[in-house]
């Protein structure tokens, strides 16, 4: 059975890296996500308090700009929103043990765009 865009939820995507955003967007509306984007950790927090379709939280983990960096920010999106899954990427390194909250998964960077968009099928097909 194939997922139709109706049937795939909204992607919150923060990246800081303008190309790398661009890219992972375009990636994900081609697979049928629909995607919304956020340069960082802050601007995410905004977008998740003035929204409520939001179902899936993509980030990278260094983002300069704001006041945490993306293991903060999963960790706290898993607190606050629960039921919204968690990909944290990064090309920094594995996270360590407690960076990442319960259930989060990690992918790291250079990804290929078909693991992307296989692991957030995947949360989507958990979550049904």
């Amino acid at each position: 059975m194939t997922q139709t865009m109706s049937d795939l939820p909204v992607v919150l995507l923060v990246e800081d890296d303008g190309l790398l955003l661009m890219e992972a967007a375009d990636t994900l509306s081609d697979a049928g996500f629909r995607v919304v984007e956020a340069s960082h950790a802050d601007k995410a927090l905004s977008v998740l308090e003035a929204r409520n379709d939001v179902g899936l939280l993509m980030t990278d983990v260094d983002m300069p700009r704001g006041s945490m960096d993306g293991f903060a920010l999963a960790r706290l999106v898993a607190h606050r929103w629960p039921a919204i899954p968690v990909l944290v990427v990064s090309g920094m390194g594995i996270p360590g043990p407690d960076d990442m909250p319960d259930g989060a998964r990690f992918i790291p960077k250079p990804y290929e765009p078909s693991t992307l968009v296989r692991t957030l099928r995947a949360f989507v097909r958990r979550a049904a």
